[in-house]
This record gives C-alpha cells, sequence and structure tokens, in this order.
C-alpha cells in the first residue's frame, strides 16, 4: 500500500519503571542509569531515564501501525533530551517524501514530553509493498 504525501502519524506512550526495567533484561542494557532509581537520584538526571533504543522502539511501532508490512530502510536519530520515568511522550511523524520508482518514503520523527521538551529528533526512509 502506497503512504500518502503529508500524512500525520501520531502515538503517545508514559513510560514506567517497569518498562526500563524490562527493556534492560531484553536488550542487557542494564546500566543504573536506566535501571536504579537510587543511583540515577545521584546524577545530573536525578531520576532513571529510558534506554534510546526503547524510544527507538516505540517509533518504529509507530511507522509500522501506519503501514504495515513496511520496512525500514535506514534512519537518523538524535536523542537531544532524557525521558523520564512517569513522562508521557508524543510521537510525531509525517511523510515528507514519497519515491514510488523505489517504493519509499521519508518520514520526519519529532517525539516531545508533554511540556514541549524535544526529546528525539530525526528521520526514517522507509520501503512499503503492494501486496
Amino acid at each position: 500500500m502506497r503512504p500518502e504525501l503529508g500524512k500525520i502519524i501520531t502515538s503517545r506512550r508514559t513510560f514506567s519503571q517497569d518498562d526500563f526495567n524490562q527493556f534492560a533484561i531484553l536488550s542487557g542494557d542494564d546500566n543504573p542509569i536506566h535501571v536504579d532509581p537510587a543511583f540515577a537520584a545521584t546524577t545530573k538526571f536525578g531520576s532513571t531515564v529510558a534506554h534510546g533504543m526503547l524510544l527507538y522502539g516505540v517509533i518504529c511501532g509507530t511507522l509500522y501501525q501506519y503501514l504495515p508490512g513496511s520496512i525500514q530502510i535506514d534512519q537518523r536519530m538524535m536523542f537531544v533530551a532524557p525521558t523520564f520515568t512517569g513522562e508521557e511522550v508524543t510521537t510525531r511523524g509525517e511523510v515528507v517524501e514519497i519515491d514510488d520508482q523505489n517504493q519509499q518514503f521519508r518520514v520526519s520523527i519529532l517525539m516531545t514530553s508533554t511540556n514541549g521538551k524535544i526529546v528525539c529528533d530525526g528521520e526514517c526512509l522507509m520501503q512499503w509493498s503492494e501486496s
């Protein structure tokens, strides 16, 4: 299915400490900044923060909900600010370019917290299938 130029794709998610802990188990990344609230309280963040790849997984999930069966060809992401336990983030993607010849589309990505803080900024190049 061909994507629609200008289509806005959004999702919202509030992360819990359990989300961070479960991702640490799945990924093997048990850095205390993600899983140890007592340790994290002594850092410049003051609280545990989400794994960048957990946030990236949410972005991918948002894109795949919009166009199931699409595949990611490339991505460029900058994790600009931390996401904390209990913080709601909104993922907003916009289809900004379509290449019909190669069945590819580019999506700009912006992930923000409820206070407007930019958490992640980037883009993904995706490919769709007609089947």
